[in-house]
C-alpha cells in the first residue's frame, strides 16, 4: 500500500507536470493554463449537477424506504472526482471527467462494487446494520 501511495503521489505529478510542459510548448502557455481552467470549471460544474442529482435520488430512495446503496456508490464516486479534478493537470482532469459522465462512472461503479464484495469475503470489512 505505501508503494502505491509513494507512485501515485510522486509519478502523477511528474507525468502532468511533463505534459503541461509539452502542450504548453506546442499551444503556449497562455493558451494552456486556459484549458487547465476550462476544465477545471467544466468538471466543477458537471460535478455539481450529477452530486445534486444523486442526491435528489438519494433522498427519493429513502423517503421510499429504500437503501439507495448504489446511488451512494455513485455519490462517492463524484466526491472522488471534485477531488480528482481540483489537481491541475490534464491527466487528472480526463480522470475526474470520466468519473462523472454516467457511462463510464458505470465501470468505476463496477471495479468499487467488486473491491467491497471481495473484501467482504476475506473479512477485510465488516458491515453491520444497526440496531442489532
Amino acid at each position: 500500500m505505501l508503494l502505491k501511495l509513494f507512485l501515485a503521489f510522486t509519478l502523477i505529478p511528474v507525468a502532468e507536470i511533463y505534459l503541461l510542459i509539452k502542450i504548453g510548448h506546442s499551444i503556449g502557455a497562455l493558451n494552456t493554463v486556459l484549458v487547465v481552467i476550462i476544465t477545471a470549471f467544466a468538471g466543477a460544474t458537471l460535478a455539481r449537477v450529477q452530486g445534486l442529482q444523486t442526491m435528489l435520488r438519494i433522498k427519493a430512495s429513502l423517503q421510499q424506504g429504500i437503501t439507495p446503496t448504489e446511488d451512494l456508490i455513485d455519490a462517492f464516486i463524484i466526491f472522488l472526482a471534485g477531488i480528482v479534478l481540483l489537481t491541475p493537470g490534464f491527466i487528472t482532469d480526463i480522470a475526474g471527467l470520466l468519473m462523472l459522465f454516467p457511462v463510464t462512472r458505470y465501470h468505476f461503479k463496477r471495479y468499487l462494487r467488486s473491491k467491497f464484495d471481495q473484501w467482504i469475503k476475506n473479512q477485510t470489512i465488516h458491515i453491520r446494520r444497526f440496531p442489532e
